[in-house]
């Protein structure tokens, strides 16, 4: 039925335009009357719970960074039976994002290309949403991503960094550094080991009793992401891989198409593989215990089991909803409880 409504509707409508109206119902799904019917509909099984990072996550699969950038659609998403949202990226200061279009479907690949540039209104009025929805005695685990103002040079990007810490950390299940989006000029320099360890420790020591992870590109290569997840064991608390590519290579999207997208992080299946490796490979160099977020290409319970069996902790998608629909979330939790 959604795969009929996407082709017939979503699929001919500016991206960004059909991704706000879908939010929009999201967001006001408990406001409604009807979320706690939906959540009956979509509340995962017990025997999908996770225990990581002194939390407890009523499932494995969560929605990743971007699809809700301020914590508008929390008990929404949660209600449609995500166990984990990771909102933002959040910036210290307010910001429109890039210039649109901003956005891409790659439908041959069910694929997309963005690049929104970190659009949201600041930490501050972060804070507040993030503040209200944490008041709900039913809610789904919360994740902050924070990431650098685009007006602060990477210099200083320690402190701006620190004034997002501060106002969303006490308000955060956990909280990520996000060194890793191509659509922030200078962002993915912070990778480099001698600007990532004082970044990392600032906030992590601001951070207080917070878990703070760190949001690593799929573009480094494998001895600098051996080297970060060292570095993430011996100060954090987590690892996230990965974020959006760069990279082109393999589409099945006509090469006119994509040029005229852009530039951009692209998402999607055509990440799967690369996303999948470095999954192995940090897990083969972290402890067992140490939490490792997978993400980048997810769709289907068999791609989620295939994560958690290479040994992620838990696993995030994003643009499998567009492609999927509202019930994703109950399609995926529903495989994995057959799969187990």
């Amino acid at each position: 039925m959604y795969s009929f409504i996407f082709r017939v509707f979503f699929a001919r409508m500016d991206p960004e335009r059909a991704h706000t109206l879908a939010f929009q119902v999201i967001r006001f799904l408990p406001t409604l009357g009807i979320g706690s019917i939906v959540r009956r509909f979509t509340r995962p099984v017990e025997s999908l719970r996770v225990s990581t990072l002194g939390l407890e996550f009523d499932s494995p699969f969560g929605v990743a960074a971007g699809f809700d950038k301020e914590g508008t659609g929390i008990r929404g998403l949660g209600q449609l039976g995500f166990g984990h949202v990771e909102v933002g990226t959040i910036t210290a200061e307010p910001q429109p994002g890039n210039e649109k279009p901003r956005l891409f479907r790659l439908i041959a690949d069910r694929a997309v290309i963005n690049r929104m540039g970190f659009n949201n209104h600041g930490a501050t009025a972060a804070a507040g949403v993030i503040r209200r929805a944490r008041a709900r005695s039913v809610r789904p685990v919360i994740g902050v991503n924070i990431g650098k103002s685009r007006v602060v040079e990477v210099d200083d990007a320690v402190d701006d960094y620190l004034v997002s810490t501060t106002a969303l950390a006490p308000l955060a299940d956990y909280l990520v550094v996000n060194v890793s989006s191509p659509n922030t000029p200078g962002l993915r320099g912070l990778q480099e080991l001698e600007k990532l360890r004082p970044l990392l420790t600032a906030v992590k020591s601001a951070a207080g009793p917070t878990p703070v992870l760190v949001k690593i590109a799929p573009d480094l290569s494998n001895d600098e992401v051996t080297a970060i997840a060292a570095l993430a064991v011996e100060l954090l608390d987590g690892i996230i891989a990965t974020n959006t590519t760069l990279s082109r290579a393999n589409l099945a999207t006509d090469a006119a198409i994509v040029a005229a997208a852009g530039a951009g992080g692209l998402s999607g299946p055509p990440v799967a593989a690369r996303s999948l490796e470095l999954l192995r490979l940090i897990r083969s160099v972290v402890p067992a215990d140490f939490c490792v977020i997978s993400v980048g290409g997810v769709e289907t319970a068999a791609d989620v089991a295939e994560r958690l069996a290479a040994g992620a902790t838990l696993v995030q998608g994003y643009t499998g909803f567009l492609f999927r629909g509202p019930l994703w979330a109950r399609q995926v939790n529903r495989g994995l409880a057959r799969l187990r």
